[in-house]
């Protein structure tokens, strides 16, 4: 699996629409419970607004997918959010977009395109990044040679993960299916033929910049 996108961060971004307050506030999460977790906290911080419209989608494959109009009539609000969501093609988020209402319907259609529009805000804000799924190795390198390996691995984009030093340097390094197959030789270059490489399994890590 190449990987899949999620916020680059926790955010939030407000529109309005005919006098109604549309705040969308993005959160990365992994789990169910940990999305509908914050649909209450922002529900208990927002008291005062109507309604608490709700999306996620979790996995690499999206394979958790739900919505909650709150409210609002069916279709009109958590429908079209996670739309933007599988649209944007992002995973590991919840988006809540809170309604404060400003006195005017906006009738169905008005409802479709405003919580979309909020949550499409919102993603513009936070901005994107690519999760891929990695694999780990140790590298034990000396004491010696561990600044000058970490900069050359850096310079050559392998992931660190980290370091524990102990009688020896145990450098924690990701690698992609590219940097696996020449992995051996470049350990052998950087170390002189004396650092030892141990696969210890894999794990999904953010890459890249995140797009605004």
């Amino acid at each position: 699996m190449p990987g899949y996108l999620t916020v680059a961060r926790d955010g939030e971004a407000e529109i309005e629409v005919k006098r109604s307050r549309f705040l969308c506030t993005l959160v990365r999460v992994e789990e169910e419970a940990a999305a509908r977790a914050v649909v209450e906290r922002l529900r208990k911080e927002h008291w005062d607004a109507r309604h608490h419209c709700s999306a996620f989608q979790l996995g690499p494959r999206a394979e958790v997918q739900r919505s909650s109009d709150d409210g609002e009539p069916a279709g009109t609000a958590g429908a079209p959010m996670l739309d933007v969501l599988r649209g944007h093609e992002v995973s590991d988020v919840v988006a809540v977009v809170t309604r404060w209402f400003g006195g005017v319907l906006l009738g169905a259609g008005g409802l479709v395109r405003a919580y979309g529009d909020a949550v499409r805000a919102g993603l513009a804000e936070v901005g994107t990044l690519r999760r891929s799924l990695l694999t780990l190795h140790d590298l034990e390198v000396a004491h010696a040679d561990a600044g000058r390996v970490e900069t050359d691995l850096r310079a050559r984009g392998i992931t660190v993960l980290g370091a524990d030093y102990t009688a020896a340097v145990t450098m924690h390094v990701a690698l992609t299916g590219d940097q696996v197959a020449h992995w051996p030789g470049l350990v052998a270059e950087l170390t002189s033929g004396a650092g030892r490489s141990v696969e210890v399994g894999t794990r999904w890590v953010d890459l890249g910049q995140a797009s605004r």
